[in-house]
């Protein structure tokens, strides 16, 4: 995702037009399952007040959620949305000013993206997501997000496919990309292909209209959240 996302996903290596558009569509249309591809943190014992900040920041999200019920509004807000042409199951808007923020500090008002779902000629919000860079360390994703409540996410280990083969052995199946079966760096380098072990920084989803704890951050939707 170098276009729209580069700004986005803090941390992003430069990865050129053909690496970039392979995994721009790997991840827009493909459904991903926690493996060699994905990494998570470590849930931790619960400690006095994370149930609380977790609290604050799913009343935030659900703010947030309220202002941006319309598709349109979030547009004229400037938020943006990622391949709008391509079929997915869910469709960042993203802001890269409140990107660029999250880069240097956490405000739960300000998510780098808004997930919506396709309704129609429109979208449905069912959540958002925040980001920090992919240096970020486990114990200042945790003072971000609970890491007794939430899991963070990040996409790893992935071989990009020689400029000559384009996106071809990117799909399901397939040796390259974010569902490719190659996942070091010396399969990668024997195909000829370029090694990256981590794309984009971390993510966390919050779906504030849901009710129970596991369903407002829901891993499983996180790892299919990036189709």
């Amino acid at each position: 995702m170098l276009h729209a996302q580069t700004n986005v996903m803090q941390g992003m290596p430069n990865m050129g037009g053909d690496g970039a558009n392979q995994v721009d569509h790997a991840m827009s249309t493909q459904h991903m399952d926690m493996g060699p591809h994905m990494k998570m943190t470590a849930m931790r014992s619960v400690k006095p007040g994370d149930q609380e900040r977790a609290q604050q920041i799913v009343e935030a999200a659900r703010r947030v959620c309220e202002k941006y019920k319309d598709y349109k509004v979030a547009l004229a807000d400037g938020f943006h949305i990622f391949m709008p042409t391509v079929r997915q199951e869910m469709y960042h808007f993203n802001n890269f000013e409140y990107a660029h923020e999250a880069a240097e500090h956490f405000n739960p008002e300000h998510p780098t993206s808004l997930l919506y779902q396709k309704d129609g000629d429109g979208y449905m919000l069912i959540g958002v997501m925040y980001t920090a860079p992919k240096w970020t360390s486990q114990d200042e994703l945790n003072e971000r997000v609970p890491l007794s409540i939430a899991q963070w996410h990040a996409h790893v280990n992935l071989c990009l496919a020689p400029p000559n083969r384009n996106q071809a052995g990117s799909g399901p199946g397939g040796k390259f990309g974010i569902n490719g079966s190659i996942s070091t760096q010396g399969d990668c380098e024997a195909a000829g292909g370029r090694f990256v072990p981590q794309i984009f920084g971390w993510m966390v989803h919050v779906y504030p209209f849901e009710q129970k704890p596991e369903d407002i951050w829901s891993v499983e939707r996180q790892m299919h959240g990036m189709n």
